[in-house]
């Protein structure tokens, strides 16, 4: 089996992620790919450059290519991939039979509260920043851009994420056995 995650920025994607793994399945995250070609061209992975290296890499090698390295990565395995921000990433999953794509969704004061806790590099400082940031990857004018909305419509399940992680982790022990 093979599960994507998608949603907005804090929903608790990562937390879902290590949730299956464990459950023995083998993660990575379409981010993994922009940071290592980050690291290859000796640029800081700040949020800002892992946005504008996913553009540069969709661009050089198509919309999907992201997905496709994963998808080479994890070839007839059960994994979770986190991070997947564009429909072109969802299609080249859905090569495989067995892809599931969860969106992970929580309110904007939650994800926001979240954001400020863990603090990430590269993370916007402010309230106002972070929910403009947001809204700059919702909707892409070209197929190199984030598009979390229409990402998100293509989901074959929601995992709402506003509670505690019990909540969170009963959601999903709910949700395995349908998916």
């Amino acid at each position: 089996m093979l599960v994507g995650l998608t949603g907005r920025n804090a929903a608790g994607k990562t937390t879902v992620l290590q949730w299956f793994q464990r459950r023995g399945f083998l993660t990575g995250s379409c981010s993994d790919s922009i940071r290592a070609w980050l690291s290859e061209n000796d640029i800081q992975p700040t949020r800002e450059n892992l946005i504008n290296g996913g553009r540069e890499l969709r661009k050089r090698h198509g919309p999907g290519i992201l997905a496709e390295m994963l998808l080479e990565a994890f070839e007839g395995e059960n994994a979770v991939i986190d991070s997947i921000r564009t429909p072109d990433e969802v299609y080249a999953l859905r090569r495989r039979n067995d892809f599931v794509l969860l969106e992970v969704t929580a309110d904007p004061e939650t994800r926001w509260l979240r954001a400020e806790a863990r603090a990430r590099s590269g993370d916007p400082m402010t309230k106002e920043a972070f929910l403009e940031v947001e809204r700059l990857e919702l909707v892409s004018k070209d197929a190199t851009g984030q598009s979390l909305i229409a990402t998100s419509a293509l989901a074959d399940h929601t995992v709402e994420n506003n509670g505690d992680l019990a909540s969170l982790e009963r959601h999903l022990g709910e949700l395995f056995p349908k998916i």
